[in-house]
């Protein structure tokens, strides 16, 4: 162990942090990375945006966020609460194992008393977190501002992220 402080040293004064997560991927093993960190971001007191593109925005997305799901298939490290042995990636493909995975998911997260993806944007929004749409995105999917979460403050370019995010930790989930 060393005494080494866990924030690199960027050689400047400034205590303030930043941190900004691109969240790209919308389903439910992928939802939960960038929130869990933005939450814990926002609980150091740290400035905290994410911001939803392609697949992720399903996660600010009214008609998906309730509805995320979970499969193994790809997942080589899969296995079963609890358990010591791997699932069969042949069996990932099978009718019906997307919905099985997804509700194993879902009650091991339960179990942790971790909240639901339209809980924890709430939350994050509440602690301060602020969360944009990519403008991109949004026109691809043939979306508009209704179609998202209150939480969202707004649809933005990625240019206008690259703004948003001057100064910070980025970090693509």
């Amino acid at each position: 162990m060393t005494d080494k402080p866990l924030v690199p040293d960027f050689g400047d004064d400034n205590t303030e942090r930043k941190m900004c997560f691109i969240a790209s991927k919308g389903t439910l093993d992928m939802a939960y990375p960038s929130l869990v960190m933005a939450n814990a971001a926002l609980m150091e007191g740290i400035e905290t945006h994410i911001f939803f593109t392609f697949w992720g925005l399903d996660m600010v997305t009214k008609k998906h966020m309730s509805d995320l799901q979970f499969t193994w298939m790809g997942n080589t490290a899969m296995h079963p609460p609890g358990g010591r042995f791997h699932m069969p990636q042949a069996m990932a493909g099978l009718p019906g194992m997307t919905a099985m995975a997804t509700r194993m998911m879902k009650k091991q997260i339960s179990d942790l008393d971790v909240p639901e993806i339209p809980e924890f944007i709430e939350m994050i929004e509440a602690a301060g977190g602020q969360l944009w749409a990519c403008k991109m995105s949004v026109d691809m999917m043939g979306y508009e501002k209704d179609d998202l979460a209150d939480e969202v403050i707004d649809i933005i370019t990625a240019t206008e992220f690259i703004e948003v995010s001057q100064g910070a930790q980025i970090i693509f989930t």
